[in-house]
């Protein structure tokens, strides 16, 4: 007997370059666009639609909003009294969501789930917003002393790659000016419109200011208004509606999920020992490659990573496997996570580029591999993508999911 299946038949993102506080638009808004182009683009009704999951990390602080899986049924009548559920694990939130579908999906519940992630992030200021997203961390247990407390923990995993292997700040930069030059070519990134000096991507103060320690201002991803929507259906579905055989699919073909504490700081010891600096980042990786069958990373066509800064895309490469530990500087300066390199990461602009709506990037990232096998993704479409791979992180790694999706 096979091994049941999850299948993306269609999906929708919002233009992650828009103010909702500007627009005066809510949370309903952006709920009722999405779920309604969501189910245009699956073809489907709402009313055969049997679950729905969101994901969702900073509702409450952000617009006072809570209870957020109701809100698909508050603006789509038809699904009044589906079940419906919010996840929350920070920035992998909506890979929680994706992957809790996929469950009742695969364990035969359902045959069609709506997963739509959602932020809204550009209420308040830049520093009350930071502390917004700090809740992610070990609250009052580390990083009392930063500013900002995102670009200050990943200060602290470039200082342990440093330590560990050495590191030339040069080629950290060089992801984010690859980040933003990929996002020009995405009609929904947040900074398609951005224009940039060389020295933006340099260790220049005037022109890339500190944020803190040796995070600079191009290597932080955006403060992010933003939805993205994938509808899933089981093999019993596809059975059952012949003419979805015509229509664009992809396949879920493996997933990895691993949760570790809160504190980066008990992750790196650890990990002392490791060859990896967060080898529970390379298992999950490796979870998605065991259950899709695949040997290893040359088996992809492209990547679509966490680069929430520049220093978490520079971990992934190794975790990878695209280069040997700590030597992710080598395939930033041989071209090869470039689009037409060996394996390109971000063809969309990634975090950096495209924009970081918390809760709806692990939704995103999968709707840019949907998009990707299935011939797409426009102007940033990989040639000939058949397999694409996602890592997605909330916190300081501390929940980690990673899926493989593919058109076989």
């Amino acid at each position: 007997m096979s091994t049941p299946s999850s299948w993306i038949i269609g999906g929708y993102q919002t233009d992650f370059a828009r103010n909702t506080a500007r627009e005066g638009t809510s949370f309903a808004d952006l709920f009722g666009e999405t779920v309604r182009h969501t189910l245009e683009s699956a073809d489907i009704p709402a009313s055969e639609v049997g679950v729905v999951h969101v994901g969702n990390a900073f509702g409450q602080l952000f617009t006072g909003q809570g209870q957020l899986g109701a809100m698909p049924a508050t603006v789509e009548p038809a699904l009044w009294e589906v079940p419906a559920v919010r996840h929350e694990a920070a920035c992998a939130s909506g890979s929680m969501a994706l992957i809790a579908a996929m469950a009742e999906i695969e364990a035969g519940r359902y045959d069609v789930a709506l997963v739509v992630g959602a932020e809204i992030e550009r209420t308040v200021g830049g520093e009350l917003g930071a502390r917004h997203l700090g809740a992610a961390a070990w609250v009052g247990q580390e990083g009392q002393e930063a500013r900002f407390m995102w670009p200050y923990m990943f200060d602290r995993l470039t200082d342990e790659y440093d330590r560990r292997y050495g590191l030339d700040d040069r080629y950290v930069h060089a992801i984010a000016e690859l980040n933003m030059r990929n996002a020009k070519l995405n009609p929904n990134s947040q900074t398609r419109g951005w224009t940039f000096t060389p020295e933006s991507f340099t260790d220049d103060d005037t022109a890339n200011p500190r944020v803190e320690g040796r995070v600079r201002r191009t290597d932080c991803s955006q403060m992010t208004d933003g939805a993205a929507g994938v509808v899933v259906v089981s093999d019993r579905y596809l059975a059952a509606h012949g003419d979805l055989a015509r229509r664009p699919k992809a396949q879920v073909l493996g997933w990895g999920h691993r949760t570790v504490g809160l504190p980066l700081a008990q992750k790196l010891e650890r990990s002392a020992g490791d060859e990896y600096v967060l080898p529970h980042v390379r298992r999950t990786i490796t979870d998605a490659f065991a259950r899709a069958g695949i040997g290893g990373v040359d088996q992809l066509d492209a990547i679509e990573t966490h680069d929430c800064f520049s220093m978490s895309e520079y971990a992934a490469i190794d975790h990878f496997g695209i280069t040997g530990p700590g030597e992710s500087w080598k395939a930033v300066d041989a071209g090869d996570i470039e689009h037409g390199g060996r394996i390109p990461v971000n063809p969309g602009g990634g975090l950096i580029g495209g924009g970081h709506p918390v809760g709806a990037t692990g939704v995103r990232m999968v709707l840019d591999a949907y998009k990707q096998v299935t011939g797409q993704a426009g102007e940033y479409q990989v040639a000939g993508a058949q397999t694409v791979a996602t890592l997605n992180i909330g916190g300081s790694t501390t929940t980690c999911a990673s899926f493989v999706v593919g058109n076989r």
